[in-house]
């Protein structure tokens, strides 16, 4: 297991946590804004993920309010790419899995068109459905992918979630009451059980 740090302006924090044995096949986990890599579905991706023998790549950005409101996704998405590049370089990865929740899905929508994720398998967790990048990048992408996100998400634009039904490549998950966080309001024992069968969602997508 490895932590580095960010080496200059243009490349974020990152961890690389790998198996004691060799693998070609990497996940890179995208964080929210607030939600990062430490918070529960992120938390447990990892480690069910890891325990299937991927290595996993955490992107530790951070942004305050005002970097937040000047964020341009092809920029984030460069810097995001120029991280995955500083974190494997030594490595021969040939599977790639790509975990985006919510602003990470921003990066993910630009970083589809990079060869490196050619085949790449997506999971879009809490995707900005109101972004036209992260919208059009699903619509128009051909990646097999898994999106799952709740009813009661600020994110979740019904519209737009009826035009994604028609993508044969996209499973989609909607968890009735579920926030920005895949949890129910006022409902911890409940939020308990969506998190388990999210888990596991992903724990059945992401076959090496």
């Amino acid at each position: 297991m490895s932590t580095h740090h960010k080496v200059n302006s243009k490349s974020f924090p990152f961890r690389l946590i790998e198996q004691q044995e060799k693998t070609k096949n990497l996940v890179i986990i995208l964080p929210g804004a607030g939600y990062t890599t430490q918070a529960p579905l992120l938390h447990f991706t990892t480690g069910v993920l890891y325990k299937k023998g991927f290595d996993v790549l955490h992107i530790n950005y951070s942004f305050t309010r005002q970097e937040m409101s000047d964020l341009n996704d092809r920029e984030f998405a460069r810097d995001v790419q120029l991280t995955i590049d500083n974190a494997i370089k030594d490595k021969r990865y040939t599977s790639f899995f790509v975990v985006a929740k919510s602003i990470g899905t921003r990066a993910l929508s630009k970083l589809l068109h990079h060869e490196m994720f050619e085949d790449a398998k997506l999971v879009w967790l809490t995707p900005i459905l109101q972004n036209d990048n992260v919208f059009h990048g699903m619509v128009n992408s051909d990646h097999k992918g898994l999106c799952i996100i709740g009813d009661k998400d600020f994110c979740y634009i019904k519209e737009c979630f009826e035009q994604l039904k028609h993508k044969q490549n996209l499973l989609l998950k909607v968890v009735q009451g579920g926030d920005h966080s895949l949890e129910l309001q006022g409902e911890p024992i409940q939020s308990i059980d969506v998190l388990k069968n999210v888990i596991s969602a992903i724990d059945e997508f992401c076959k090496p």
